[in-house]
Protein backbone atom coordinates (compact mmCIF):
# COMPACT_ATOMS: atom_id res chain seq x y z
CA UNK A 1 0.00 0.00 0.00
CA UNK A 2 1.37 3.36 -0.86
CA UNK A 3 2.36 5.35 1.97
CA UNK A 4 2.58 9.22 2.61
CA UNK A 5 5.97 9.99 0.54
CA UNK A 6 4.28 7.85 -2.25
CA UNK A 7 1.42 9.37 -2.75
CA UNK A 8 3.23 13.25 -2.30
CA UNK A 9 4.95 12.35 -5.20
CA UNK A 10 2.12 11.37 -7.12
CA UNK A 11 0.40 14.85 -6.49
CA UNK A 12 3.33 16.33 -6.90
CA UNK A 13 3.44 15.10 -10.55
CA UNK A 14 -0.10 15.77 -10.97
CA UNK A 15 -0.47 19.29 -9.58
CA UNK A 16 1.54 20.83 -13.10
CA UNK A 17 -1.54 19.19 -15.09
CA UNK A 18 -4.61 19.55 -13.04
CA UNK A 19 -4.46 22.50 -11.14
CA UNK A 20 -6.12 25.55 -13.12
CA UNK A 21 -7.64 23.13 -16.19
CA UNK A 22 -10.81 21.87 -16.34
CA UNK A 23 -12.16 19.05 -16.82
CA UNK A 24 -13.62 18.59 -20.24
CA UNK A 25 -14.67 15.24 -20.21
CA UNK A 26 -14.72 12.22 -17.50
CA UNK A 27 -14.74 8.73 -17.88
CA UNK A 28 -14.97 5.92 -15.85
CA UNK A 29 -15.18 2.76 -17.92
CA UNK A 30 -16.78 0.02 -15.37
CA UNK A 31 -19.06 0.32 -12.46
CA UNK A 32 -16.33 0.40 -9.79
CA UNK A 33 -13.33 0.08 -8.21
CA UNK A 34 -13.10 -1.28 -4.36
CA UNK A 35 -16.66 0.80 -4.37
CA UNK A 36 -18.77 1.32 -6.99
CA UNK A 37 -18.88 4.82 -8.64
CA UNK A 38 -21.38 7.46 -7.79
CA UNK A 39 -24.35 7.15 -10.63
CA UNK A 40 -23.26 10.79 -11.45
CA UNK A 41 -19.96 10.33 -11.23
CA UNK A 42 -18.75 11.69 -14.92
CA UNK A 43 -21.41 14.06 -15.32
CA UNK A 44 -20.20 15.78 -11.90
CA UNK A 45 -16.83 16.61 -13.37
CA UNK A 46 -17.33 17.18 -16.59
CA UNK A 47 -16.15 21.10 -16.82
CA UNK A 48 -15.21 21.54 -13.32
CA UNK A 49 -12.12 23.49 -13.12
CA UNK A 50 -9.32 22.18 -10.55
CA UNK A 51 -8.57 24.61 -8.30
CA UNK A 52 -5.97 22.70 -6.36
CA UNK A 53 -4.23 19.39 -5.57
CA UNK A 54 -3.94 18.52 -1.93
CA UNK A 55 -3.27 15.04 0.17
CA UNK A 56 -4.82 14.15 3.57
CA UNK A 57 -2.81 10.93 4.41
CA UNK A 58 -2.47 9.18 1.71
CA UNK A 59 -5.63 10.25 0.07
CA UNK A 60 -5.89 13.11 -3.26
CA UNK A 61 -7.77 16.07 -3.21
CA UNK A 62 -8.87 17.63 -6.13
CA UNK A 63 -10.57 20.99 -5.21
CA UNK A 64 -13.45 21.53 -7.53
CA UNK A 65 -14.74 24.93 -8.91
CA UNK A 66 -18.27 23.59 -8.44
CA UNK A 67 -17.69 23.04 -4.71
CA UNK A 68 -16.99 19.76 -4.49
CA UNK A 69 -14.38 17.92 -3.94
CA UNK A 70 -13.34 14.41 -5.83
CA UNK A 71 -11.07 12.11 -3.26
CA UNK A 72 -8.85 9.49 -4.67
CA UNK A 73 -7.03 6.77 -3.37
CA UNK A 74 -4.62 4.42 -5.04
CA UNK A 75 -5.10 1.22 -3.15
CA UNK A 76 -2.39 -1.31 -3.27
CA UNK A 77 -1.46 -0.96 -7.41
CA UNK A 78 -3.17 2.19 -8.39
CA UNK A 79 -1.26 4.75 -10.43
CA UNK A 80 -1.54 7.88 -13.10
CA UNK A 81 0.24 8.35 -16.18
CA UNK A 82 -0.73 11.88 -18.45
CA UNK A 83 -0.82 11.56 -22.02
CA UNK A 84 -0.12 14.64 -24.51
CA UNK A 85 -2.12 15.72 -27.43
CA UNK A 86 1.07 13.97 -29.79
CA UNK A 87 0.53 10.46 -27.70
CA UNK A 88 3.63 11.56 -25.99
CA UNK A 89 3.31 10.20 -22.10
CA UNK A 90 5.09 13.49 -20.47
CA UNK A 91 3.81 13.66 -17.05
CA UNK A 92 6.71 15.59 -15.59
CA UNK A 93 9.07 14.26 -12.75
CA UNK A 94 7.32 12.53 -10.67
CA UNK A 95 4.13 10.66 -12.73
CA UNK A 96 4.04 6.87 -12.56
CA UNK A 97 3.12 4.97 -15.90
CA UNK A 98 3.35 1.44 -14.01
CA UNK A 99 0.34 0.21 -15.97
CA UNK A 100 0.39 -0.25 -19.68
CA UNK A 101 -2.11 -2.53 -20.07
CA UNK A 102 -5.08 -0.43 -20.95
CA UNK A 103 -7.46 -3.77 -20.04
CA UNK A 104 -6.85 -1.83 -16.62
CA UNK A 105 -7.64 2.22 -17.48
CA UNK A 106 -10.47 2.38 -15.45
CA UNK A 107 -11.28 5.92 -15.30
CA UNK A 108 -9.57 8.66 -17.63
CA UNK A 109 -10.07 12.83 -17.28
CA UNK A 110 -9.60 14.77 -20.60
CA UNK A 111 -8.43 17.87 -19.62
CA UNK A 112 -8.58 21.06 -21.65
CA UNK A 113 -4.68 21.69 -21.36
CA UNK A 114 -5.37 18.27 -24.30
CA UNK A 115 -3.60 15.98 -21.89
CA UNK A 116 -5.57 12.75 -20.91
CA UNK A 117 -5.36 11.34 -17.23
CA UNK A 118 -5.25 8.14 -16.70
CA UNK A 119 -6.28 5.83 -13.77
CA UNK A 120 -4.40 2.58 -14.04
CA UNK A 121 -5.26 -0.09 -10.97
CA UNK A 122 -4.94 -3.84 -12.24
CA UNK A 123 -6.24 -5.07 -8.53
CA UNK A 124 -9.13 -2.71 -8.45
CA UNK A 125 -8.52 -1.91 -4.62
CA UNK A 126 -8.11 2.34 -5.33
CA UNK A 127 -11.40 4.26 -5.17
CA UNK A 128 -12.76 8.19 -6.31
CA UNK A 129 -15.42 9.64 -4.45
CA UNK A 130 -17.14 13.22 -4.86
CA UNK A 131 -18.47 14.98 -2.13
CA UNK A 132 -19.35 18.60 -1.23
CA UNK A 133 -16.87 20.34 0.20
CA UNK A 134 -18.79 21.06 3.05
CA UNK A 135 -18.73 17.38 4.01
CA UNK A 136 -15.07 16.98 4.29
CA UNK A 137 -15.02 17.01 8.00
CA UNK A 138 -17.99 13.95 7.76
CA UNK A 139 -16.42 12.12 4.97
CA UNK A 140 -15.77 8.37 6.85
CA UNK A 141 -12.50 8.08 4.92
CA UNK A 142 -11.19 11.25 6.39
CA UNK A 143 -12.80 12.30 9.91
CA UNK A 144 -10.76 9.74 12.00
CA UNK A 145 -7.96 10.71 10.97
CA UNK A 146 -5.16 11.97 13.10
CA UNK A 147 -2.78 15.24 12.28
CA UNK A 148 -0.09 14.88 9.51
CA UNK A 149 3.20 14.36 10.17
CA UNK A 150 5.01 17.13 8.49
CA UNK A 151 1.71 20.03 9.26
CA UNK A 152 2.87 22.36 11.86
CA UNK A 153 0.97 21.22 14.59
CA UNK A 154 2.59 17.61 14.91
CA UNK A 155 5.46 17.87 17.63
CA UNK A 156 6.73 15.84 20.31
CA UNK A 157 3.92 17.04 22.77
CA UNK A 158 1.08 16.20 20.10
CA UNK A 159 2.70 12.59 19.95
CA UNK A 160 2.83 12.28 23.81
CA UNK A 161 -0.53 13.91 24.29
CA UNK A 162 -2.31 11.14 22.09
CA UNK A 163 0.19 8.39 22.98
CA UNK A 164 -0.43 9.11 27.01
CA UNK A 165 -1.72 6.10 28.76
CA UNK A 166 -1.62 3.48 25.61
CA UNK A 167 -0.74 0.20 26.73
CA UNK A 168 -0.39 -1.13 22.80
CA UNK A 169 3.20 -0.98 21.64
CA UNK A 170 4.97 1.76 20.07
CA UNK A 171 4.55 0.59 16.78
CA UNK A 172 1.02 -0.44 16.96
CA UNK A 173 0.46 3.19 17.81
CA UNK A 174 2.19 5.02 15.06
CA UNK A 175 0.33 2.91 12.48
CA UNK A 176 -3.39 3.90 14.34
CA UNK A 177 -4.43 6.53 11.48
CA UNK A 178 -6.14 8.11 14.52
CA UNK A 179 -2.65 8.87 16.16
CA UNK A 180 -0.59 10.56 13.08
CA UNK A 181 -2.36 10.22 9.59
CA UNK A 182 -0.18 8.65 6.48
CA UNK A 183 2.64 6.34 7.99
CA UNK A 184 2.55 2.88 7.05
CA UNK A 185 4.68 -0.14 7.74
CA UNK A 186 8.32 1.34 6.10
CA UNK A 187 8.76 4.29 7.22
CA UNK A 188 7.15 3.33 10.83
CA UNK A 189 10.35 0.82 10.78
CA UNK A 190 12.40 3.50 9.74
CA UNK A 191 11.43 6.67 12.15
CA UNK A 192 11.94 4.23 15.22
CA UNK A 193 15.36 2.49 14.28
CA UNK A 194 16.66 6.47 13.50
CA UNK A 195 15.04 7.34 17.04
CA UNK A 196 16.73 4.22 18.50
CA UNK A 197 13.22 3.30 20.08
CA UNK A 198 12.25 -0.30 20.01
CA UNK A 199 9.04 -1.45 18.06
CA UNK A 200 7.78 -3.17 21.06
CA UNK A 201 7.98 -0.30 23.61
CA UNK A 202 4.99 0.64 25.10
CA UNK A 203 4.01 3.59 23.28
CA UNK A 204 2.65 5.38 26.94
CA UNK A 205 6.64 6.31 27.67
CA UNK A 206 6.45 9.00 24.93
CA UNK A 207 4.83 11.06 27.83
CA UNK A 208 5.71 11.67 31.29
CA UNK A 209 2.99 11.30 33.80
CA UNK A 210 1.88 14.39 33.85
CA UNK A 211 1.45 14.12 30.43
CA UNK A 212 4.54 16.05 29.03
CA UNK A 213 6.71 14.12 26.20
CA UNK A 214 10.54 12.89 26.84
CA UNK A 215 13.48 12.45 24.84
CA UNK A 216 12.24 9.54 23.10
CA UNK A 217 9.24 11.22 21.44
CA UNK A 218 11.08 14.31 20.76
CA UNK A 219 13.75 11.61 18.91
CA UNK A 220 10.76 10.40 17.39
CA UNK A 221 9.29 12.99 15.61
CA UNK A 222 12.87 14.51 14.39
CA UNK A 223 12.74 10.96 13.25
CA UNK A 224 9.66 11.01 11.22
CA UNK A 225 10.34 13.94 10.11
CA UNK A 226 13.54 13.47 8.38
CA UNK A 227 12.27 10.08 6.97
CA UNK A 228 9.51 11.20 5.79
CA UNK A 229 11.52 14.27 4.08
CA UNK A 230 14.09 12.42 2.26
CA UNK A 231 11.73 9.38 0.84
CA UNK A 232 9.60 12.46 -0.61
CA UNK A 233 12.82 14.20 -2.49
CA UNK A 234 14.01 10.27 -3.00
CA UNK A 235 10.49 10.04 -4.98
CA UNK A 236 9.36 7.43 -2.57
CA UNK A 237 10.11 3.44 -2.49
CA UNK A 238 9.29 1.51 -5.22
CA UNK A 239 9.13 -2.53 -3.84
CA UNK A 240 6.17 -3.73 -6.43
CA UNK A 241 4.37 -1.52 -7.62
CA UNK A 242 5.05 2.25 -6.85
CA UNK A 243 6.85 4.50 -9.78
CA UNK A 244 7.29 7.90 -10.26
CA UNK A 245 4.98 9.92 -12.21
CA UNK A 246 7.77 10.04 -14.61
CA UNK A 247 7.99 6.17 -15.04
CA UNK A 248 10.99 5.90 -13.07
CA UNK A 249 11.58 3.99 -9.80
CA UNK A 250 11.10 5.81 -6.40
CA UNK A 251 14.59 4.96 -4.84
CA UNK A 252 14.50 5.47 -1.46
CA UNK A 253 14.51 1.91 -0.68
CA UNK A 254 18.50 2.70 -1.49
CA UNK A 255 18.01 3.89 1.65
CA UNK A 256 16.51 1.61 4.04
CA UNK A 257 18.36 1.12 7.36
CA UNK A 258 16.68 -1.67 8.92
CA UNK A 259 13.12 -2.46 6.21
CA UNK A 260 13.76 -5.44 4.38
CA UNK A 261 17.18 -6.04 5.66
CA UNK A 262 16.94 -8.74 8.01
CA UNK A 263 20.17 -10.58 8.84
CA UNK A 264 22.72 -7.73 7.39
CA UNK A 265 24.39 -5.83 9.83
CA UNK A 266 23.00 -2.70 11.58
CA UNK A 267 24.20 0.52 10.14
CA UNK A 268 24.74 2.19 13.67
CA UNK A 269 28.32 3.16 13.97
CA UNK A 270 29.51 1.22 16.68
CA UNK A 271 26.74 -0.62 17.07
CA UNK A 272 27.52 -4.63 15.50
CA UNK A 273 24.20 -5.67 16.03
CA UNK A 274 22.50 -7.47 13.00
CA UNK A 275 18.78 -6.89 11.81
CA UNK A 276 15.89 -8.81 13.09
CA UNK A 277 12.08 -9.52 11.44
CA UNK A 278 9.75 -10.40 13.46
CA UNK A 279 5.89 -10.57 12.89
CA UNK A 280 3.71 -7.68 15.34
CA UNK A 281 0.18 -7.18 14.35
CA UNK A 282 0.28 -9.32 11.33
CA UNK A 283 3.17 -7.04 9.69
CA UNK A 284 6.98 -7.53 9.48
CA UNK A 285 8.76 -5.14 11.94
CA UNK A 286 12.76 -4.85 11.12
CA UNK A 287 14.70 -3.65 13.94
CA UNK A 288 18.16 -3.60 15.33
CA UNK A 289 17.83 -5.67 19.15
CA UNK A 290 21.18 -3.89 20.08
CA UNK A 291 20.66 -0.60 19.52
CA UNK A 292 16.96 0.07 19.69
CA UNK A 293 15.73 0.09 23.27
Amino acid sequence: MPELPEVETVRRGLQPVMEGAKIVAAEARRGDLRFPFQPDFAKRLQGQTVRGLGRRAKYLLADLSSGDVLLMHLGMSGSFRVIKQDDEETPGEFHYPRGKDSVHDHVVFHMSSGADIVFNDPRRFGFMKIIGRGEIEREPHLKDLGPEPLGNEFDAAMLATACAGKKTSLKAALLDQRVVAGLGNIYVCEALFRAHLSPRRLAATLATRKGEPTDHARRLVEAIHAVLNEAIRAGGSSLRDHRQTSGELGYFQHSFQVYDREGEPCRTDGCGGVVKRFVQNGRSTFWCPKCQR
